[in-house]
């Protein structure tokens, strides 16, 4: 029986006020201080990381053995200097018992591309078979894209060259990104294209300049702006509503912390940019 290793990478800064989410607070162009948006990141990061938990039980329960292959699953935190680390580690150390052993290790690198290139040479030097790699800022990130996402990369596996899979979010970026060990790929040129091309497209052109497959999968939101903060809300809530009938992992302390800043309701203004509806609605 052969152990195909597959690791869930979670890219994470520790939820310091002025260092998180600052487009979220009066620093940018946000209406929060910087202490309400970190801890309401503080939020998202333990949903998040929860909601990679029950995805990661859910695959191991559904182990097929006829295959002659076990899959094992892991939990890494990628964050970044050095020194937030031993923060990251005492911050989870201190929320109390998680259902699986959390690693942490550090990246390094001149831009958001060699940290990301970083974070995966060392999950790959490890030993392991696959990552699937994603941001800590997408409270409503469902855990079927999770389960997904590895069940994609397992198919992967078998193919010569290995391939891709990939969650856009709402702005041309990615949400989810992940490859398999034998996959020639890098981050190279992504997060920073000279071109100003955005991630999205970069990442498929640079799977198509290597002949690679790339799987796709669902859209996933995250939290950058405050519009996308309002797109959440609304996201949250519905998911909140939605596991009393259906088998879903809701990002309860992010709804929580939502409630508790007074964010129970979204409302729009009235927007008269529709198409023309005089032929249509008639008394």
């Amino acid at each position: 029986m052969r152990i195909r290793k597959n690791a869930l990478l979670l890219f994470s800064k520790p939820p310091i006020a002025g260092l998180v989410k600052t487009r979220l607070t009066v620093l940018k162009d946000g209406i929060f201080e910087p202490e309400v948006a970190s801890g309401l990141y503080h939020c998202m990061l333990f949903d998040v990381a929860e909601i990679c938990c029950d995805a990661l039980a859910q695959l191991e329960a559904r182990q097929a053995s006829s295959e002659g292959i076990v899959d094992e699953y892991e939990l890494i935190i990628s964050t970044t200097p050095q020194k937030n680390v031993e923060v990251m580690q005492r911050i989870f150390d201190e929320s109390g018992q998680w259902p699986r052993n959390i690693s942490i290790i550090c990246d390094e690198g001149a831009s958001f591309d060699e940290h990301y290139n970083h974070a995966f040479e060392q999950v790959f030097a490890m030993g392991f078979d696959t990552i699937l790699s994603m941001g800590a800022d997408m409270p409503a990130l469902p855990r079927a894209v999770v389960v997904e996402g590895f069940e994609k990369l397992r198919a992967l596996c078998d193919v010569p060259g290995g391939g891709i899979v990939i969650s856009p979010d709402q702005e041309m970026g990615v949400s989810i990104i992940g490859w398999t060990r034998e996959t020639a790929m890098s981050h190279d040129g992504v997060f920073y294209n000279k071109d100003g091309k955005t991630v999205l497209p970069a990442y498929i052109d640079k799977a198509a300049e290597f002949g690679l497959p790339a799987l796709y999968l669902p859209a996933v939101v995250d939290v950058d702006t405050m519009g996308d903060l309002f797109h959440n809300i609304t996201l949250v809530q519905a998911i909140e509503y939605c596991a009393k009938f259906d088998d879903l992992s809701v990002p309860w302390r992010t709804a929580q912390a939502l409630r508790d800043m007074g964010y129970s309701d979204v409302r729009v203004p009235p927007n008269d940019l529709h198409d023309p509806r005089e032929e249509i609605d008639t008394a």
